[in-house]
């Protein structure tokens, strides 16, 4: 056995016996288990759901246009066109969340390794790090979206893209405050006391210590990515059409809403149970995480 293994059982990381409590205390967390399913009834019906409707995309039913949900042969109505309502929504939604997924895989890795950076260095490197994380965090989010979306062309790799630069800043600040903290503890100072790497040190004695916070926040930033995106493409600076999404669904529904309205209530209530879920579920794992919150849901 190296010499910095028992360093790796001293870590205050839960132990194997301790997620059991954990799993627990999420499985008893009622808004949490809310949010977990609606999450996995959206991704599945995104996923499989498009190819179980007898309409596509781009089927056009002239006798049924503007059909309001239910009373038709349309589940959820027909637009302007005549097209599908639930296909669409179901096709929408397979880009929100894969933008909502993609955009807070970014924002976390480059988060983390700010956080990382800053908080295990410190000095004028870390405040260097942490300031300009402040100078970010400054600028109204949505506007600094839009600017940034206002100077690239719109797309679904683009708008990944500027959603991950605009989020990424919570989790910075996460992991710096947690890092600075774990580098004065015990096992830490053993650990470069007897002359592990800053690489090794940072990796594998700090980082899994921090990963419960990482992944509260991470499951936020989801929520916040797909409001980002809705934003955006609401807007006319994200997703552009024909690509579907729940942004630009609102965005067409606009002119419609006194004739129409569901073209704007069916997008918007499947926005909010997405970003609902998503925060759900981040509440019911900072609580099952973290022991010393009790659960009186």
């Amino acid at each position: 056995m190296s010499a910095a293994a028992p360093l790796g059982s001293a870590l205050p990381a839960p132990a194997r016996g301790a997620r059991r409590p954990a799993l627990r205390r999420f499985m008893r967390h009622r808004l949490a288990m809310f949010g977990l399913a609606a999450i996995v009834i959206l991704v599945v019906a995104c996923a499989i759901g498009p190819y179980l409707s007898p309409y596509g995309p781009l089927t056009i039913d002239l006798r049924h246009r503007f059909q309001p949900p239910f009373l038709g042969p349309h589940l959820l109505g027909t637009d302007q066109l005549g097209r599908d309502l639930l296909v669409r929504l179901l096709l929408a939604g397979r880009i929100s969340l894969t933008v909502g997924f993609a955009a807070m895989g970014l924002s976390t890795v480059f988060g983390v390794i700010v956080g990382l950076a800053a908080g295990f260095y410190g000095g004028w490197a870390g405040t260097a790090l942490m300031r300009f994380v402040d100078a970010v965090l400054c600028f109204p989010q949505i506007f600094l979206l839009l600017t940034l979306a206002a100077l690239v062309s719109p797309g679904v790799l683009t708008i990944t893209l500027i959603v991950a630069l605009t989020s990424w800043m919570e989790v910075a600040r996460v992991v710096e405050g947690q890092i600075r903290s774990l580098r004065e503890r015990d096992f830490a100072v053993a650990a470069e006391a007897i002359g592990v790497s800053d690489t090794h040190l940072m990796l594998r004695e700090l980082l899994p210590n921090v990963m419960a916070p990482i992944v509260v926040a991470a499951t936020l930033t989801v929520a916040r990515a797909i409001l980002l995106e809705s934003y955006a493409s609401y807007l006319g600076y994200g997703i552009q059409p024909p690509t579907p999404s729940w942004g630009n669904m609102l965005n067409n529904a606009q002119e419609y809403l006194t004739s129409a309205p569901w073209l704007a209530i069916v997008p918007g209530i499947v926005i909010t149970l997405a970003v609902t879920g998503f925060n759900f579920l981040g509440d019911g794992l900072r609580d099952a995480l973290d022991p010393r919150l009790d659960i009186h849901r």
